[in-house]
């Protein structure tokens, strides 16, 4: 767990693009998680996904309340571990993950919309607008790679049978 967590944070670090506000497109931060995912199954990859929004929290932290913070970093990221329960469909668990990572800031983007969307702006339009820009990109990066991972048959590959 502690390796792939640290490969995400390593993969994490090669950005893209950054939004102002947080979030970014990276080369493929999330895939690690994921395939842990994929591999270890959803409680672990829930964990090491918690774990990971812990670590990126401290990394590069986007501060403003007590429950935004957990919206935008342990869920966040533990809900990648979801992907978990499509090992038979790796891409459609890219999919489920991210998609439940985006909501979670989503709902932080309109709860604490005060913080940063400008008056008049319906804070829905803007945060499913201002997290699809990041999260969009990043699940084609991330399915692509795993795609490919599922492919070459990696993402099945067995340690023990060495």
């Amino acid at each position: 767990m502690a390796i792939f967590i640290a490969l995400s944070a390593m993969l994490y670090s090669i950005i893209i693009f950054r939004m102002p506000l947080g979030g970014e497109v990276t080369l493929g931060g999330m895939v690690p998680l994921l395939w842990f995912s994929l591999r270890r199954g959803v409680k672990a990859g829930i964990i090491a996904g918690i774990i990971f929004g812990l670590v990126l929290m401290v990394l590069e932290p986007y501060l403003y309340a007590p429950f935004q913070v957990l919206l935008d970093y342990p869920l966040a990221f533990g809900a990648l571990g979801l992907a978990g329960f499509f090992k038979k469909y790796p891409v459609v668990g890219v999919g489920v993950g991210i998609s439940c990572r985006f909501v979670s800031h989503f709902l932080s983007g309109v709860i604490f919309a005060n913080f940063f969307i400008p008056a008049g702006v319906n804070p829905y339009i803007y945060s499913a607008a201002y997290n699809g820009a990041y999260l969009i990109p990043e699940f084609i990066i991330s399915a692509a790679i795993i795609y490919i991972l599922a492919r070459e048959n990696v993402l099945n590959y067995n340690l023990q049978a060495q």
